[in-house]
């Protein structure tokens, strides 16, 4: 069973590689693993590249997927993200993964956005309330789906969206993306714990809030 929700991981990953050509540029080479000794590296794409001579199995390797993360922090969630950082293979090839855990009654993944990357998730365990909101130009709309085990729901680049466990177990769900790095914003941490700090009065106007309210909200983050 664990086998198969693996299948379904990695064939999002596959389906995420269809958009790679519109984001990240098409490598000129097989692979290009990247290397943090740039000594004899050739820099591409945001790294330096090993000798291909050099490379080996383990650079295309990642372990530990299977395993729950601790999700007793205050938002209830943990991203497990396997990009470019943490598996170096994945330079220039445009694909990114990610498992995501959930605590039971509220456990969430606040809303953020990739600046990167399409996200296309899938459900491998629990219930989750999920959305994404449009642009300014789009009214700002927003779309909601409640998904259960096996469910797919793809968040557009770019787009701010979120996804809560509304169920009374753990949930977990694997995403994919169409960047090798298609990096995270998270919006109140990016908003109130911006370093250095955002001026008050900034936030204040914005969210038509007390600039004590917005200090207090600052002293969280």
């Amino acid at each position: 069973m664990k086998s198969a929700n693996f299948l379904v991981a990695f064939a999002l990953l596959a389906f995420a590689s269809s958009f790679v050509s519109a984001y990240d540029p098409s490598p000129l080479q097989d692979f290009c693993v990247a290397i943090n000794d740039t000594k004899n590296g050739v820099f591409v794409n945001g790294k330096f590249c090993k000798d291909p001579k050099l490379v080996v199995a383990n650079d295309f390797f990642f372990s530990g997927l299977d395993e729950p993360r601790n999700i007793s922090n205050a938002v209830g969630s943990v991203v497990t993200p396997v990009s470019v950082e943490q598996l170096l293979g994945l330079n220039t090839l445009g694909v990114s993964l990610a498992r995501i855990d959930f605590a039971p009654y509220g456990g969430l993944n606040p809303p953020h956005t990739h600046p990167r990357g399409t996200e296309i998730l899938v459900v491998q365990e629990g219930t989750l309330y999920v959305g994404f909101v449009s642009s300014n130009q789009d009214k700002n709309r927003l779309f909601t789906k409640v998904l259960n085990k096996g469910d797919v729901f793809v968040f557009p680049i770019g787009m701010i969206h979120f996804q809560l466990n509304i169920g009374k177990t753990p949930a977990v769900a694997f995403s994919a993306f169409s960047s090798q790095n298609p990096g995270t914003i998270t919006i109140a941490d990016a908003l109130f714990g911006s370093n250095p700090t955002t001026n008050p009065d900034v936030l204040s106007k914005a969210f038509m809030l007390d600039k004590n309210v917005v200090k207090y909200l600052q002293s969280h983050f």
